[in-house]
């Protein structure tokens, strides 16, 4: 499932609360009517680098585990067609999100997928956000099995009917969506719903290149994922084959679908022990106090020390710390920081994390008035960015170049940044009122006096 508190740290609250913006925001912000929305075009994600040998390890580990760390007895797929339909008050977009998707899934993983109009494989059933709250409180989005419907859901979810390790065969999936939130993350859930609901159910920490991965910095499927799920409908494998069964056919199959990953090989990760992942998902998760939650991850961060790991888990220990430090430990918050982007900047899919944290310092300079190093940062992050289709994050980005150079006196530079962010704010962070709050927000930032 998709995991409110681990979305991805679009926060600035070292720099303080958004104020008001009809009693604060700066003249410069007020744009009315807000102009148009922004969306991506259509693109194809680069292939994973990985060798086959690394990626037989890591289907395997998705997909005879679920996320809370109990094992698959046997592997599962749809067997046959795969059938999607949408229900309930749909979003404008997602149906447009959704025909990108299955695009992409039957060019990418040749997958044999299709909308339909009526009863389906897989059901996306949108439902107001806190109606799904009352039964799932720390989950944006989520799947099942067996069901249909979210009255289904309601009538079963304590029973054995949607446990997944029940399953012999998939034949019916439901996935629910808010209905009421922002077109990104209606369209985040369904790309990590749709390849949870069609292939594998687990989570991994350590893969920093795929959405299989609650950090949640992907918000789009990978070139990764995609062969994971081209790997998941091979025809050499079945519903019911055991974990034995499944590897020895495996490498062949990898051989077959990613030649360029032969004879690549790599050792084996480290294993993950539960205690970080339990630390992690308590400090980013709901129901604790922010002191409680940094104890938290400074535990998961001296578990990574421990551990001796150099991948994006101990980018991610720092990168918690850095968050929860925000308020009120600014240079824990920028040495955190500081470590975490040096650790991604090492790895070789590690560049939209360096770009969520070229941000957060992109706010820092903002803040003490230095624009160049502002402008910097974001020019460096705001490509990254395009290339991984978060209007949100690359919305906040043009807003703090915006900012920057107005403060070098720029002011025709600075509203065409700020009026090229509004657009793909309105993707990102939906309503009017969520954009004019991120506005102003970016804009108070700015030493009082400085402005362009």
């Amino acid at each position: 499932m998709r995991r409110l508190a681990l979305s991805a740290a679009l926060v600035l609250s070292a720099c303080g609360a958004p104020p008001e913006v009809s009693k604060s925001a700066p003249p410069t912000l007020v744009v009315d009517p807000l102009p148009g929305m922004k969306s991506f075009a259509t693109a194809e994600m680069p292939a994973t680098r990985r060798g086959n040998a690394e990626l037989a390890r890591d289907f395997l580990e998705l997909s005879f585990s679920m996320e809370s760390g109990r094992a698959l007895p046997v592997f599962t797929r749809f067997e046959g067609p795969i059938t999607v339909a949408l229900t309930g008050a749909a979003p404008a977009t997602a149906q447009v999100d959704l025909a990108r998707l299955l695009a992409r899934m039957r060019a990418e993983a040749r997958l044999d997928v299709r909308q339909v109009n009526g009863p389906a494989s897989i059901t996306i059933e949108f439902v107001p956000r806190d109606e799904m709250r009352r039964l799932v409180p720390a989950a944006a989005c989520f799947v099942v099995p067996r069901l249909s419907s979210f009255a289904e859901y309601r009538a079963t979810r304590h029973k054995a009917q949607v446990d997944w390790t029940t399953l012999t065969v998939r034949e019916r999936v439901a996935i629910f969506v808010p209905s009421d939130t922002s077109p990104q993350e209606v369209r985040d859930c369904l790309h990590e719903e749709m390849a949870q609901a069609m292939g594998p159910l687990n989570d991994l920490y350590r893969l920093s290149d795929s959405v299989f991965n609650d950090d949640n910095f992907h918000t789009v499927l990978t070139g990764f994922d995609m062969l994971m799920l081209r790997a998941t409908y091979a025809p050499e494998l079945r519903s019911g084959m055991t974990r034995e069964e499944v590897a020895r056919v495996l490498p062949g199959v990898l051989a077959r679908i990613n030649p360029r990953g032969e004879p690549v090989g790599v050792a084996a990760p480290m294993p993950t022990p539960r205690a970080w992942v339990d630390a992690i998902e308590q400090s980013l998760g709901p129901g604790s106090s922010l002191n409680r939650r940094r104890a938290s991850a400074l535990k998961a961060l001296r578990i990574a020390r421990a551990e001796g790991w150099r991948d994006s888990r101990l980018g991610f220990s720092y990168f918690a710390l850095a968050r929860l430090s925000l308020a009120d430990e600014i240079e824990v918050a920028v040495t955190g920081f500081a470590e975490a982007a040096r650790i991604y900047r090492s790895l070789p899919e590690g560049e939209i994390h360096a770009a969520h944290i070229d941000m957060q310092m992109a706010a820092f300079a903002l803040s003490s008035g230095q624009a160049a190093e502002a402008l910097e940062l974001c020019d460096r992050a705001i490509p990254v960015v395009r290339r991984s289709e978060n209007a949100a994050l690359l919305a906040t980005l043009l807003m703090i170049r915006s900012e920057a150079l107005g403060l070098e006196g720029r002011s025709s530079d600075a509203r065409a940044a700020r009026l090229d962010s509004l657009g793909w704010a309105r993707y990102g962070f939906g309503p009017d009122a969520e954009v004019r709050a991120r506005m102003s927000e970016i804009a108070v930032l700015t030493p009082p006096g400085n402005r362009g």
